[in-house]
């Protein structure tokens, strides 16, 4: 029981953590006026502290599945509320859906690639490392 308790506060505060990078984020959208909202701009500045490793991914990793793992619930009322505007399921509504699949299509398509790429330079990479130690060691 008292395990279950920890892990509890634990995921509470790690949430705690991303809440107060979405904040610090709308203070720089609100003080500077940007276009950008505060919670992408918290979003860089917590993926930017990541790979400066300033926060560890295990300070917030657990917090962040759990967040994701009820991620659907904040969706709802949104779905709901498109129950209201019977012209968005119209056509134009028709419309709207191809465009997301396509975009998602493309977004697919493309990280794919991207993937692909990086993975042939890193097993280059390893080749040619391996290449070299296999020259250092010959007389």
């Amino acid at each position: 029981m008292e395990q279950h308790i920890r892990k509890t506060l634990v995921i509470i505060l790690q949430i705690c953590i991303l809440y107060v990078f979405s904040y610090i984020g709308n203070v720089i959208q609100i003080f500077f006026n940007l276009i950008i909202p505060g919670s992408i701009i918290g979003l860089l500045l917590l993926f930017i502290c990541l790979c400066i490793k300033i926060i560890p991914v295990h300070w917030i990793e657990t917090g962040a599945g759990f967040v994701l793992s009820i991620l659907v619930l904040f969706f709802i009322p949104t779905t709901v509320d498109i129950m209201n505007y019977p012209s968005l399921l119209s056509f134009h509504g028709a419309l709207f859906v191809l465009a997301i699949v396509v975009s998602t299509i493309i977004s697919i398509a493309i990280t794919g690639m991207a993937g692909q790429f990086f993975e042939k330079k890193a097993q280059k990479r390893k080749g040619d490392k391996e290449c070299n130690k296999l020259h250092s060691h010959s007389p």
